[in-house]
């Protein structure tokens, strides 16, 4: 009990203060974008007096603290307000505001969309980059290994965007295997959505997968070759044994890590993911808001990704610290 205490609160304490600070950030980095977001989406030819009621609406026109703090405490409430561009459409054709459309309308699908995606790229990357990682490490001496190594280091340095193509080329325009669209279809079967995002899943794990392979392959080299393991196998324990209980809870930390840490290039590259295969993730969403400088949704969709890899990160040291002993003594 009381290591699960030292272990989760002063992380629990570091992941709130570290949103905190990062949603300061974005809501900066937004304000300095360029361009007025109420001239942009009522267009050019809006009258002045049109432009100053829309800013007054939505708080635009009051200075930046003041909106960052009624923000934060709507987003807190979970009021992420409504999308600046619905809201332009909406007083255009209804002056009632009716047809108004909510940030979590709009967000929320798109973010269930991406998790799935990324829920899929982790069920690949994870036992291949394990399996991978061990073998490489384990026969590091043998001419296969050294092929596998150079495969990985081939993956990791191709951009994604040419790996979705070839994959187009090869698998859905030449073989026919899988569908050129990865759509979700909320009536199709589990059999059928794996399908579907196969393509852009993969695409993904490619460059997830060689990333974590080296960190596991570096990690379990180094533990492999300390003192500890070697008068493991002196005492006349399997190599077996020696790898599966004394090398590898010790070389699994840094791998969980650098994994974890590669969604935060997963959510990057997933948008050109997106626009390869026509995918409706979080990622063109927060692109075509940018366009538009639907600051809302900006804020929220960057908002709840940020909570996702904060999360996820402290879940990988929980994992780390537990799997092993010697960060349990810290």
């Amino acid at each position: 009990m009381r290591f699960a205490l030292r272990l989760i609160l002063p992380r629990i304490v570091l992941a709130a203060l570290t949103l905190a600070a990062i949603s300061v950030i974005i809501f900066t980095l937004v304000e300095l974008l360029p361009g007025d977001a109420a001239t942009r989406v009522l267009g050019r030819n809006a009258t002045a007096e049109n432009v100053e009621v829309w800013r007054t609406r939505f708080n635009l026109d009051r200075p930046p603290v003041t909106r960052y703090l009624l923000w934060a405490r709507d987003f807190a409430r979970g009021d992420w307000g409504v999308s600046l561009v619905s809201a332009q459409v909406a007083s255009a054709g209804n002056p009632g505001g009716k047809t108004m459309r909510p940030v979590a309308d709009l967000v929320l699908p798109r973010l269930k969309n991406t998790l799935i995606l990324t829920l899929y790229v982790i069920a690949i990357s994870i036992p291949a980059s394990l399996f991978l990682g061990i073998v490489t490490a384990v026969f590091r001496e043998r001419r296969f290994a050294t092929w596998l190594s150079g495969l990985v280091l081939f993956g990791v340095s191709m951009p994604d965007y040419v790996i979705g193509v070839l994959m187009l080329l090869v698998f859905t325009v030449s073989l026919g295997w899988f569908p050129a669209l990865a759509l979700i279809d909320q009536a199709a079967s589990v059999a059928e959505m794996v399908h579907m995002l196969t393509m852009p899943a993969v695409t993904l794990a490619i460059a997830v997968t060689g990333v974590s392979v080296r960190m596991m392959q570096g990690s379990l080299l180094q533990v492999l070759d300390s003192d500890y393991v070697r008068f493991a196998t002196l005492k006349g324990l399997s190599k077996t044994r020696t790898l599966l209980v004394h090398a590898l809870p010790n070389a699994l930390g840094p791998a969980i890590r650098v994994t974890v840490l590669s969604l935060v290039w997963l959510i990057g590259g997933v948008v050109y993911v997106e626009v390869i295969f026509t995918f409706p993730g979080l990622g063109m969403l927060l692109l075509n808001s940018l366009k538009l400088l639907d600051t809302p949704v900006i804020l929220a969709g960057t908002m709840l990704l940020s909570a996702f890899l904060i999360l996820a990160n402290l879940a990988a040291d929980i994992l780390a610290a537990v799997l092993n002993p010697k960060l349990r003594k810290q």
